[in-house]
């Protein structure tokens, strides 16, 4: 696997920052009721959201700092009745614009629409290759059938499909079925999503994986990957150490890279573990920004500052960049500037966004020869 790391180190501990990826919550209205969303989304009207002309008025201040890949998700995008204008700005302005969907609202008519925008990728969600359980997990009947229906329709027009899998202790035991499943109907890229337990995702945090179990799928999914070498881009998401464990497992397999062919398409590439306000950030639908959905803290509102400045100058910002101020192993660990873990679990463990990630089981060397564990 070739890791393209677009923010590097210099000076020691410092990150520089480089926009690759906005995600927007262009909504938190959804059609749905899922068991692990992240900001609580509801079949509801939601007070405060961006009107159209905030939202054009966004795109402009988004490339004022660059051209990053804009991602359109909810709560359901596809519930805003004015999203496909708002794409179709982004991307007469040059972003490319993709979009997180629970995929149960594509019919036909909406796939060709998205195609015209053009919405360049759809990442979809599935989260069990059973229609019972499926329809469970995202709170309505009939779920699984739409999201199969949606897919079909959106491959029909000829969109990108990605494929993405919230993993729990309810379906860690379906990936290699939800990984064919993905395979079958013509999908790019599986990301398997390991769960950050905040907003409805609380309730599951009982059914986070344990550190160990962790560990285990990560190396699962770097077999995998090199078992598949170019069918499909396959990579965890929410999960900073899986960097570690592939520069773990580079050196001691000795095996070919994973993904050589792969690092053409922008939305494909392999960068540092948490990208949280260094390469990546976060608009809710009022328009506050943060380093990423998951991590719960402001760190500005562009109704109040322009997105520049946000990007620029907010203090949470700023430490998220000095890899000197992370805390306990974290801090230690000689894989931070690749890693750095998970700041949103570290938050929801501890209130402390810089402190170590909580489900990573390695053991920096320093701290090992520190004890004498180490020669």
């Amino acid at each position: 696997m070739t890791i393209e790391m677009d923010s590097h180190l210099t000076q020691g501990n410092l990150l520089i920052p480089k926009l690759h990826l906005v995600s927007w919550e262009i909504t938190r209205s959804c059609n749905l009721f899922c068991a692990h969303c992240r900001g609580s989304a509801a079949p509801a009207s939601y007070s405060g959201e961006l009107t159209t002309d905030e939202c054009f008025h966004l795109v402009d201040q988004i490339l004022e700092v660059g051209s990053p890949i804009l991602i359109l998700t909810g709560g359901e995008p596809l519930v805003r009745s004015d999203v496909l204008q708002i794409a179709k700005y982004a991307v007469s302005k040059g972003l490319r614009v993709v979009m997180g969907t629970n995929g149960t609202l594509i019919t036909e008519e909406m796939a060709w629409n998205l195609k015209e925008v053009p919405i360049s990728r759809l990442g979809i969600s599935l989260d069990f290759p059973v229609a019972e359980l499926q329809d469970q997990f995202r709170g309505q009947n009939g779920a699984f059938a739409a999201v199969m229906a949606g897919i079909a329709n959106a491959r029909q027009a000829g969109i990108e499909i990605q494929i993405n899998s919230t993993i729990t202790k309810l379906n860690v035991k379906y990936l290699e079925e939800l990984l064919a499943l993905a395979l079958k109907v013509g999908a790019v890229a599986f990301h398997p999503f390991m769960l950050v337990p905040t907003g409805r995702g609380k309730g599951l945090e009982s059914g986070e994986l344990p550190p160990e179990q962790y560990e285990r799928t990560l190396h699962w999914i770097y077999d995998k990957h090199m078992e598949l070498g170019d069918r499909i881009f396959f990579k965890p998401t929410d999960v900073p150490h899986y960097l570690r464990v592939v520069k773990q497992r580079q050196k001691r397999d000795q095996r070919a890279r994973l993904g050589s062919n792969m690092g053409h398409n922008p939305a494909n590439a392999i960068t540092r573990g948490c990208l949280a306000g260094v390469g990546f950030c976060f608009v809710s639908y009022q328009g506050k920004m943060k380093g990423c959905g998951y991590l719960d803290v402001e760190a500005g509102d562009i109704r109040k500052e322009s997105f520049s400045q946000v990007w620029a100058n907010s203090p949470l910002f700023s430490k998220l960049r000095d890899l000197s101020h992370l805390k306990g192993k974290c801090g230690a660990c000689e894989y931070k500037g690749i890693c750095g873990g998970c700041r949103a679990r570290a938050y929801e463990a501890t209130g402390d966004c810089l402190e170590a990630e909580p489900y990573c089981i390695y053991q920096p060397a320093t701290r090992l020869s520190y004890r004498g564990i180490e020669d």
